[in-house]
């Protein structure tokens, strides 16, 4: 338990932080961006954006390059879902995250661009980048029925006078390719003499006749409706309130790598939680200094940093591939969108979520060498996140060198043999699963019908169902990444 701290030390405190954040606005002006101004620690929530991006209130901590975070859910029906992410760009901060509940045939992949600005006596997290939510169980066999989301923007008013209050703002936006439906979405701010906090209001369109079909309207945080214009049938559609939250669970601090987020940032954590702010300060000095050391030991070496668990998407914004819009990073790996124990086993092999499993280095996707610099050997001092052997190297010149080869077959669910390399964890090491010709496993196509008529948004609605299916028996085996190619890889789009 912390000791208390006497209130005079907490007015103190109060009247000291309201300087310095008052002093630092002064220097704004309304629409400049924050993202390169350094903030003081008592507005800072104690965890990192890594983490923050399941649940977030306070300004997060500022990842650091290659920095990682995983977690994973337990829920009472048995099943589990997994999550992991990476700071895959530091100027400007890009986030790319993978969530997946193998069982309910749920996938998103995401990448998360925020930006801050200054408007007066409030300040905005402008929430860039995109989600792709993936019912892999529908649509398209191995594509699956994708809802590509964007996200509403974050607002703290009254950051100089009056109170202090979080809401979200603007409008969220969700496109259906495999229904041609698409939900424009406007979470409404409160206004200075009417309105709530928390409404929203948007329709459901079909893309093909532009013709309005559904209503929607509530509160994001409590009852929201849905009405069918035609009809003008009013429904229920979520109570947020009755909604039953399952918090992540995470490996145990000694388990974790140096880079992941929580070890990273956890001495920096537990300064803010004791409100210890010089302490808090000079942690998170240590960790930035780091990283500019690093960043200045790459560009002496000539070394281009990658990530180490994700890749980037094949194809273009809006084009053929995974290139969907703004994605730009995907899991670095093939995970089989059929069969829910070869999934998870994937995922484990990819990164340690699971409480004893080890992570391992085995796959990642080296750094690179630049091509105006040849002082590649020296890169195998440029510190803790630019390791590179000179074994790694070899292979370095081809981009796909070093991914996590999981092949899955062809698109009608019959996948070939299954190809599981090993890996250091307890988990996924030095074992056979369940690998399978997918024959067995239950994957829905939509039906074409050349009579249209407005979609049946209950049965869109409707909770998909855990499946299992039995497969046959596979030995593991890794194949020669330096000869794979990217076309192998398939992520939500492909």
């Amino acid at each position: 338990m912390l000791p208390k701290i006497p209130l005079v030390h907490q007015q103190s405190h109060s009247r000291s932080s309201k300087n310095i954040l008052t002093h630092i606005i002064s220097q704004l002006r309304p629409g400049a961006d924050l993202g390169r101004v350094t903030l003081p620690t008592f507005i800072l929530e104690p965890r990192s954006m890594l983490e923050r991006i399941t649940k977030g209130v306070k300004k997060p901590l500022n990842p650091i390059l290659g920095e990682t975070f995983t977690c994973y859910w337990d829920y009472e029906d048995g099943t589990r879902s997994y999550y992991i992410s990476e700071q895959t760009s530091h100027h400007p901060p890009k986030s790319s995250y993978f969530f997946m509940a193998p069982e309910h045939h749920i996938r998103i992949d995401g990448t998360l661009k925020p930006r801050s600005k200054f408007l007066g006596n409030s300040a905005a997290s402008m929430m860039e980048g995109i989600a792709i939510l993936s019912f892999l169980n529908r649509g398209e066999p191995g594509k699956g029925e994708r809802y590509i989301v964007t996200q509403p923007n974050m607002y703290a008013r009254g950051i100089l006078w009056g109170k202090m209050k979080y809401e979200l703002g603007d409008h969220s936006v969700i496109r259906c390719p495999e229904n041609n439906l698409s939900a424009d979405i406007e979470f409404k701010t409160k206004g200075y003499f009417s309105g709530t906090y928390n409404a929203i209001g948007g329709m459901i369109r079909d893309d093909r006749t532009g013709e309005i079909l559904y209503e929607l309207s509530g509160l994001w945080n409590g009852e929201m409706f849905i009405k069918r214009v035609a009809s003008g049938q009013k429904e229920l559609l979520f109570n947020a309130t009755n909604a039953k939250h399952t918090p992540p669970l995470v490996r145990p601090l000694e388990e974790q790598e140096p880079h992941e987020s929580q070890r990273l940032w956890n001495s920096t954590v537990q300064a803010l939680i004791a409100r210890n702010h010089d302490l808090a300060t000079e942690e998170k000095t240590k960790i930035e200094e780091m990283q500019r050391v690093e960043a200045s030991k790459r560009l002496e070496d000539g070394v281009e940093w990658r990530p180490k668990l994700f890749r980037t998407v094949q194809g273009r914004p809006q084009g053929p591939g995974e290139g969907e819009e703004d994605l730009e990073w995907i899991l670095n790996a093939k995970i089989n969108p059929y069969n829910p124990t070869v999934a998870e086993q994937q995922i484990l092999s990819v990164a340690a979520i699971l409480p004893g499993q080890k992570p391992h280095c085995q796959f990642e996707i080296p750094p690179h060498s630049s091509s105006r610099s040849h002082k590649s050997e020296k890169a195998s001092s440029s510190g803790q996140l630019a390791k590179m052997t000179a074994e790694t190297h070899a292979t370095q010149q081809n981009n796909t060198s070093n991914l996590i080869d999981f092949d899955e077959g062809n698109n009608n669910g019959q996948s070939d043999e299954n190809k599981i390399l090993k890996s250091a964890g307890p988990s996924v090491g030095s074992m056979d699963i369940l690998g399978g010709d997918g024959q067995d496993d239950t994957h829905a196509q939509a039906s074409p019908s050349s009579n249209y008529h407005p979609p049946n948004m209950a049965n869109i609605m409707t909770p998909l169902q855990p499946t299992s299916s039995p497969a046959q028996t596979r030995s593991l085996h890794s194949r020669n990444s330096a000869a794979s190619d990217n076309g192998d890889f398939v992520g939500a789009q492909s």
